[in-house]
């Protein structure tokens, strides 16, 4: 069993900023390699990024910049697992990779935040924050310093792969199922990435969809949303399939379609729309 866990700290509210990267790569039983640099950020400074992990623009000023470190970063990560905690890290390095027009990285990611709140019940539903997991766990490090915040996720993720007896693989799929297996047998059902644009919103599907039902939410969730199966008063978004919505008139809707629009007179504030406009709605780039 190999993995490598990831963090990127920014000089600013914008996830491209990286100013730091901490790579550290795992074996089965502990850590076995650090790699951290700082990264000029052709970017500014904010003082609240400053205040919370100290590094300012005079730290970087001769330091290299994201593309002067893209191929050894490629080189680790590609057809890796690469462990990283809550959705921050992956949505860092997709934005500066965007940002100078260079290659996705190829590798597999797997969230310890969501491997946490289906390990430990202390946090499944709240505290699964980095310095509070690994409070929980006994785990010492130094937050935001990226080398230090790397190891201490990837540390989460042996010690639940202990605690919960399943393979480093099996947390893959895990990580895409309800906390509680035990609410749904469906596997439709997602947790919403909280880093996502649309957190905090409940999305229910119905009727047939141009693509599988797994995929949508697998969408969603990615985008934020938690993904339930049926309509109650924390559903905010119903997205019926383009086939149906374009064919409604004359013709019955679905049960949960019906329920939607009778929740919705009675003030509960539930979007319903098109498979194709919400495609186009989570697909939208982020300002």
């Amino acid at each position: 069993m190999r993995f490598v866990a990831i963090d990127f700290e920014i000089a600013n509210p914008c996830f491209s900023s990286v100013c730091q990267i901490g790579v550290v790569a795992f074996d089965e039983t502990s850590h076995t390699e650090v790699w951290q640099t700082l990264v000029n950020p052709d970017d500014y400074f904010d003082d609240v990024n400053v205040s919370i992990h100290g590094i300012e623009e005079h730290h970087v000023k001769d330091a290299p910049s994201f593309p002067q470190i893209y191929e050894k970063l490629s080189g680790i990560l590609t057809g890796q697992i690469v462990v990283h905690h809550t959705g921050f890290d992956r949505v860092a390095c997709a934005r500066v990779t965007d940002k100078y027009g260079l290659p996705a990285l190829q590798c597999s990611w797997l969230d310890t935040a969501k491997v946490a709140r289906r390990t430990w019940p202390e946090v499944a539903h709240r505290g699964y924050g980095l310095p509070n997991v690994a409070n929980l766990l006994g785990i010492e490090f130094r937050h935001h310093a990226a080398d230090e915040d790397a190891r201490a996720a990837g540390e989460i993720l042996l010690r639940a792969i202990r605690v919960s007896g399943m393979a480093l693989t099996d947390w893959i799929s895990r990580v895409k199922l309800p906390i509680d297996l035990s609410i749904s047998g469906s596997d439709h059902q997602r947790m919403g990435n909280p880093e996502g644009p649309f957190a905090g919103e409940t999305i229910v599907f119905t009727r047939a969809l141009a693509i599988p039902r797994h995929e949508a939410a697998e969408l969603a969730a990615n985008a934020g949303c938690n993904v339930v199966e049926g309509v109650t008063k924390a559903t905010t978004l119903l997205v019926v399939g383009d086939q149906d919505i374009r064919r409604l008139a004359g013709q019955a809707k679905s049960s949960k379609h019906r329920k939607a629009e009778s929740l919705i007179a009675k003030g509960q504030p539930i979007r319903i729309v098109g498979e194709s406009d919400f495609q186009r709605l989570i697909s939208q780039p982020e300002d």
